[in-house]
């Protein structure tokens, strides 16, 4: 069995192989790469915007983490991470992963019965309002800015309407509320005093045309809450 690499500077791959094993894909990102593998790195981008407007953060809240792989590159840029999801099954998976060197609070909660206790700097939700019921929508946003303080920024991330006629199956199935632009910044602004729309078209994140964007973030800072 070969036991060493033919450029010297790449034998620190064996090096944490042998320390700490190799890392596992979480349950969502798992089945993405084996269906979908390009997938992944819209999925990161997004992360890494969130992790650029965040960037400096003390505390950091995630809601609708899943299986919390893109988490770590927010972690790069931030203080601290706690990361909820609703399904045990998604927070346990994370809990087996868990790495000392990324130490991360995860915990079992539903953003629909209330807000995460504590007082954020800053909270984002990626993939998780188009779940939501429209019905139920201002209740999930009232609860995430609950969470934030007075100076609170929260990022929410979602498919835009105009991409649904392109989602799967799967992927339409669990969508019942997507939104265009306008929409989400009509949501957003219920429960913030400023809102900032950015468009997303595979990674690539801009300030385009959004009815051709494939997906939304709104940016929102200044929770009513506290007015």
């Amino acid at each position: 069995m070969i036991e060493t690499t033919r450029e010297p500077q790449y034998h620190t791959c064996l090096e944490i192989r042998d320390q700490k094993g190799q890392a596992r894909l979480g349950l969502m990102s798992n089945q993405t790469w084996h269906d979908d593998p390009k997938r992944l790195t819209f999925v990161l981008a997004r992360y890494k915007f969130v992790a650029k407007m965040f960037g400096g953060f003390g505390s950091v809240l995630e809601v609708g983490c899943a299986d919390a792989f893109g988490t770590r590159v927010v972690q790069q840029a931030v203080g601290q991470v706690t990361a909820v999801d609703f399904d045990p099954l998604f927070v346990q998976d994370v809990r087996d992963r868990m790495d000392p060197k990324w130490p991360l609070t995860v915990l079992v909660h539903d953003a629909l019965a209330g807000p995460v206790p504590g007082s954020f700097d800053g909270a984002y939700a990626l993939d998780v309002l188009e779940h939501i019921p429209a019905d139920r929508e201002d209740r999930f946003v009232a609860n995430v800015a609950a969470s934030l303080g007075e100076d609170g920024s929260a990022i929410v991330g979602m498919p835009s309407i105009h991409s649904q006629s392109y989602a799967s199956p799967p992927s339409r199935a669990g969508h019942v509320n997507c939104k265009d632009a306008a929409g989400l910044r009509r949501t957003m602004l219920r429960h913030f005093r400023h809102v900032f729309i950015f468009s997303m078209n595979d990674e690539v994140v801009h300030t385009g045309f959004s009815p051709m964007a494939q997906y939304l973030l709104a940016l929102a800072c200044g929770p009513r809450c506290h007015a």
